[in-house]
């Protein structure tokens, strides 16, 4: 897992292809990935937030398998399929 998140991290220092209220939106080789832009601890990942915010920037999420990850820069929610 931590080789997947040190991977994460290079791309998490290009430039977003979106942002939501919440999220900056990525392409990655892995998949779509969305940088909660909110610091604060979160219980459980907002997968559900982030669909629907995904709508608003014409990414359709809804049947994409999903994963987090901590990283240095924030939790990101990772969709692929």
């Amino acid at each position: 897992m931590e080789e997947v998140v040190r991977l994460i991290e290079n791309y998490l220092e290009q430039p977003p292809i979106a942002q939501t209220k919440s999220f900056l939106w990525l392409a990655t080789p892995f998949g779509i990935a969305a940088l909660c832009k909110s610091s604060t601890s979160i219980v459980k990942p907002p997968f559900e937030e982030a669909v629907k915010e995904g709508v608003e920037v014409s990414i359709d999420l809804s049947r994409e398998e999903r994963e987090f990850h901590q990283t240095e820069q924030g939790l990101v929610l990772l969709f692929y399929s």
